[in-house]
This record gives structure tokens, C-alpha cells and sequence, in this order.
């Protein structure tokens, strides 16, 4: 992971987080400097990107928790289709706790639009 923050501007931020959780790909909560820092690195962020036909399948992690609910683990990875390569318009979204399940969870996308159950019509 590159570090584009330098240290005083983590710190900085460290200081403005306010409570809002936030998590690295093992689910550990991490001060926001941290997590600024890891979501700049498309390494990091990016799991898998799978060009399937006319459908782009991406699966990032989120680091924020967005499991609304307020009950269960966080949610914080994401596997997105769009129609076109890397076009501008989703056509189906489903999220994630952990990177086992994101992965698997890209894999699935990715045989749904083979499937033609992800497409246009969503």
C-alpha cells in the first residue's frame, strides 16, 4: 500500500474522525486517517474487476460500515455490475462482511451475467 497522506495529515484526520467506524479488509476498525489513506490505493481497494460481455463486474472494499440495520457485522465490501466496459450505469449492487465473502460474491456476479440473469433488463 503507497501512503499519499504524510504523517501530519493523518494525524489531522485522525483528529476529525468522529466516531464513525471504519474498517480495514480483516474488519479491524482503523482511525479514518488509516482508512483515507488505504481507499486512495486501488491495490488495495479494488479486489477483482471481471469485463463480462457488455457488463463491467467490480468488486471494491468500502472500509465504512454499511450495514444499516445496527445489528450484525460491518458491511463493508461492494460488488457492482454496469452495463458497458467500466460504463456509468449500475444495474445491480450486493455487499459484504468479509473479503471471502466479496470474492465469492464477485465470482457469482460474474456467472449471473453469463447467465443472463444480470443484464439490462435489471
Amino acid at each position: 500500500m503507497t501512503d499519499k497522506f504524510p504523517d501530519e495529515t493523518r494525524e489531522h484526520l485522525n483528529r476529525l474522525d468522529q466516531g464513525v467506524p471504519h474498517y480495514d479488509r480483516l474488519g479491524l476498525p482503523i482511525p479514518l486517517g488509516e482508512w483515507a489513506a488505504r481507499i486512495e490505493d486501488p491495490e488495495y481497494k479494488i479486489l477483482q474487476q471481471t469485463q463480462v460481455g457488455d457488463v463491467w463486474v467490480s468488486t471494491v472494499w468500502l472500509g465504512l460500515d454499511h450495514n444499516f440495520r445496527g445489528e450484525g457485522p460491518p458491511i463493508i465490501f461492494e460488488t457492482m455490475c454496469f452495463y458497458g466496459y467500466r460504463g456509468d450505469r449500475a444495474i445491480w449492487q450486493h455487499r459484504y462482511s468479509t473479503e471471502d465473502e466479496a470474492r465469492a460474491g464477485h465470482e457469482a456476479a460474474c456467472q449471473m451475467v453469463r447467465d443472463g440473469v444480470i443484464g439490462l433488463n435489471e
